[in-house]
Order: C-alpha cells, then sequence, then structure tokens
C-alpha cells in the first residue's frame, strides 16, 4: 500500500441554501456520510452541519478522485433521507461545493472549525475560505 497524506475540507450546500437539516436530517446524514467514507476507505476525521450546508474533514486515498469521493458523499445523502422512517423527499444538494486542501499541520484546526459549525454560525467566526462552495461567493 503506498504513503499518502491527503486531507481535505469539503462543504456543500442544501438546494436552494434551503434550511432543511434538522436534527433527525443531521443523524441521517452523519451516517451517510460515515458509511460512504468506511466504503470508499477515506478517513473520516470530522462532520459538521448547519440548517443549509454541510462540512467534512477526511482524508481520501489517491485511489479515489476528489470529485469522485464528493459525489458520493453528497449524493448518499439525499438517498438516505429519501429512504428514512419520515422521508424528507425533497432534500437535495446544490451541485457546487467547496473542497480544499489542508497540510497535516493544520487538520486539527480543521476538524475544531468543522466540530464546532453551530457556534462559529451563531458566533459569526467563521473563515471565508472555508465557507466557500462556488467561485462567485466572497
Amino acid at each position: 500500500m503506498p504513503y499518502w497524506k491527503l486531507h481535505y475540507h469539503l462543504v456543500w450546500a442544501t438546494k436552494n441554501r434551503e434550511p432543511v437539516i434538522d436534527d433527525t436530517a443531521e443523524q441521517i446524514i452523519r451516517r451517510s456520510i460515515a458509511s460512504t467514507s468506511r466504503s470508499l476507505k477515506m478517513t473520516l476525521h470530522a462532520v459538521g452541519m448547519v440548517a443549509d450546508h454541510v462540512h467534512v474533514a477526511v482524508s481520501i486515498p489517491p485511489s479515489v478522485a476528489v470529485s469522485e469521493a464528493v459525489g458520493r458523499l453528497k449524493g448518499a445523502s439525499p438517498h438516505a433521507l429519501h429512504n428514512s422512517p419520515e422521508p424528507l423527499s425533497d432534500f437535495g444538494s446544490q451541485a457546487e461545493y467547496g473542497a480544499l486542501s489542508i497540510s497535516g499541520r493544520g487538520l486539527d484546526e480543521l476538524i475544531e472549525y468543522v466540530v464546532n459549525q453551530p457556534a462559529r454560525h451563531a458566533a459569526n467566526g467563521l473563515h471565508a475560505a472555508l465557507e466557500r462552495i462556488d467561485e462567485r461567493e466572497t
């Protein structure tokens, strides 16, 4: 097996930035992301959410393209929500996403950022670059 250290911060928003991620949806999305990460042999470090978007800190092996990892993570969440005991049939994600590579030294700070999403949003303590999902955003 090759040696690799490829850490990423991934972020994507709900369709139309609708605030549809409640506590129930969050738990289903977390399980979906964990399951998909295992199936792709990725190391999941942290997942954080607010009502309209998802953050993931993950290490992606070189055998998986970043775009494939994001597509699978994003696609598995709506599928899980649509098939849950209380389906959310209108749940979906925007096509765009943000993906930033992170150094090994920055991984702990990223994990803290992702885990504390609700508190950071409430205090407006956000890092603009870590919230972007689109080239047009500033």
